[in-house]
């Protein structure tokens, strides 16, 4: 996959800049695309924790299935994103992974992941900055269902997705952003019924906040809507290591 298109590397370069050798341990993260289907099951909890998933592209996320059948959706990941880094240290999946739409992933090894903890220290530091990252947005996620209202639950996520697609597809001019989850999987996230998310969607959308059509939204004042969220997008910092540099 040529580096110019890989989405792997532009992710990892959000941290820092890459040599060139840099460069080619990332692109070796790419190397037999598989595609996956909506709805593919990548993983189940308690499967054998063996090697990490690059999403090149689609959207995917992780879950843990509840004993009453009910499900509770922890991470939503984005192309860039690798998946699995949590469990590294794991004999066995700590959560299921499902795409939420068709994709691209590719599958590598732990071993592949000690070649680079050998090899470059500078991607070994991004990647344990990717892990970190990922517990803050857990963090966040943790905060947004116990402690928001259900209309302050939805601002909150539109304004995350919005600033994390900022980061990998750059800003719309149109301040648009397309969102493919259902009202189902949307319900899981947050923690609400699917009724509630479809009468909180429109809330917003009778305040001016949002207009939806099908999977797109058009945040006519992303401003407004993440104090609607009570949204500080702090924690989506683009560089975790400006300080140090």
């Amino acid at each position: 996959m040529p580096s110019k298109d890989s989405c792997i590397v532009r992710h990892f370069r959000h941290y820092r800049s890459l040599s060139e050798h840099d460069q080619q341990l990332v692109e070796a993260l790419e190397k037999s695309p598989l595609d996956v289907t909506a709805g593919a099951q990548l993983w189940e909890e308690r499967d054998p924790a063996n090697d990490f998933l690059t999403l090149s592209e689609g959207w995917a996320y992780s879950y843990r299935q509840l004993e009453d059948g009910s499900r509770q959706i922890l991470e939503v990941y984005l192309p860039g994103d690798v998946i699995g880094l949590r469990e590294y240290a794991f004999h066995q999946r700590l959560t299921g992974v499902r795409m939420i739409e068709d994709g691209v992933v590719c599958r590598f090894p732990h071993d592949r992941l000690d070649d680079i903890f050998r090899q470059s220290p500078n991607l070994t530091a991004i990647l344990f900055a990717m892990a970190s990252r990922q517990q803050v947005l857990l963090t966040e996620r943790l905060v947004n269902l116990s402690r928001r209202s259900a209309r302050q639950k939805l601002a909150h996520f539109i304004m995350e997705m919005y600033e994390r697609l900022a980061k990998t597809a750059g800003r719309q001019q149109d301040h648009a952003l397309r969102l493919p989850l259902s009202q189902e999987m949307l319900a899981d996230v947050l923690g609400l019924s699917p009724v509630h998310v479809s009468r909180t969607f429109t809330a917003l959308d009778e305040e001016g906040l949002i207009h939806r059509s099908r999977h797109r939204l058009l945040l006519p004042d992303p401003a407004a809507l993440a104090d609607a969220g009570q949204f500080d997008k702090r924690y989506l910092a683009d560089s975790l290591f400006a300080a140090h540099r």
